[in-house]
């Protein structure tokens, strides 16, 4: 296999940042520029500090696809579609989007949750990548979906880590709001309900019921814990032997006998899920971290899948347990 020369546009933010520390220790890849306006010229270590002595490349506010692979776009969400208008990226580069712009499959993109698409993904020119909440979510219930069993209402309840809110502070990420603190922002309304409702139709298509979707602002940095639960006639050992053999191809899914907790995949490509029966509702605890798993990680799992090579390569990382 040749070596995979890649750009990455946004490279500044936290998921351009935690791309760029996954691909600097992937075997199969080369990058070939980082692009940022607003840290052109800058050493890539002087923003992302813990890249201080791993690498010496700068940011750029060039962009050189006849030099590449692919692509990564990492900007804000509006931006993706707006850098395609603007830029026209030659046939042969792969673009993977972090955005929210494509996720609808629309011009030509591959939603990129291997675990729903994967022989989809392989064939893919342009990947859009999920979202955090959306594959943690998704994640615990596509087995459901897949038998058919999702005949009423989902209810969600996550929190997610402050990075999830991006780079660029707010009024919410502020430190000394955000420590020793949590809020729900977004009930009901959560951008990523439309991904998870057209991900599951795909699966099951009579699926009508509502997904009851209540996100948190937790007071810690990154990872998402999803507590997700419907209604199961079956018994707690018949819904693992359904969930088992679903993800029996998906290295990075696991499912948990005893009780989970968010450091076992922060740092990781991971999903973890712990599965409980209460009377008849199922209730599956889906654990991520939002920016390898939710994010970044996800993108290089996508990136390996285009371009045919084993999808956990790069990604053997160990969680921050301490």
């Amino acid at each position: 296999m040749k070596t995979i020369i890649a750009g990455i546009i946004g490279g500044a933010g936290y998921t351009g940042g935690e791309l760029l520390r996954i691909l600097l220790h992937h075997p199969n890849v080369n990058i070939s520029f980082i692009n940022s306006e607003s840290q052109s010229g800058k050493l890539a270590s002087e923003t992302h500090k813990d890249l201080f002595g791993e690498t010496e490349l700068r940011f750029t506010n060039e962009k050189k696809f006849d030099n590449v692979d692919v692509i990564f776009l990492c900007s804000g969400h509006g931006q993706s579609a707006k850098f395609l208008n603007e830029n026209t990226v030659p046939s042969h580069v792969k673009i993977v989007d972090l955005s929210t712009d494509f996720r609808d499959e629309s011009e030509g993109f591959v939603y990129g949750l291997p675990e729903l698409q994967k022989e989809k993904i392989k064939k893919a020119d342009k990947i859009s990548n999920p979202g955090c909440f959306a594959t943690s979510i998704q994640l615990a219930i596509l087995p459901l979906a897949h038998a058919g069993l999702l005949k009423s209402d989902v209810h969600v309840s996550a929190i997610t880590g402050s990075t999830g809110a991006g780079q660029l502070p707010s009024a919410t990420s502020h430190f000394s709001w955000r420590n020793s603190n949590v809020s729900v922002y977004k009930a009901f309304t959560h951008q990523h309900l439309k991904e998870i409702g057209q991900s599951l139709k795909s699966l099951q298509p009579d699926f009508d019921a509502a997904i009851n979707f209540i996100p948190y602002r937790g007071n810690f940095t990154r990872g998402i814990m999803a507590n997700v639960y419907t209604h199961f006639d079956g018994t707690l050992e018949e819904a693992k032997s359904m969930y088992r053999p679903f993800y029996g191809d998906a290295p990075f899914v696991h499912i948990s006998d005893a009780t989970i907790d968010l450091k076992m995949v922060v740092n990781t490509n991971k999903c973890v899920l712990e599965l409980q029966k209460h009377g008849n509702q199922l209730l599956i605890t889906s654990i991520i971290d939002n920016l390898t798993k939710g994010a970044s990680g996800q993108a290089v799992q996508n990136m390996n899948l285009i371009f045919g090579l084993e999808e956990n390569i790069g990604l053997h990382l160990k969680p921050a347990g301490f």
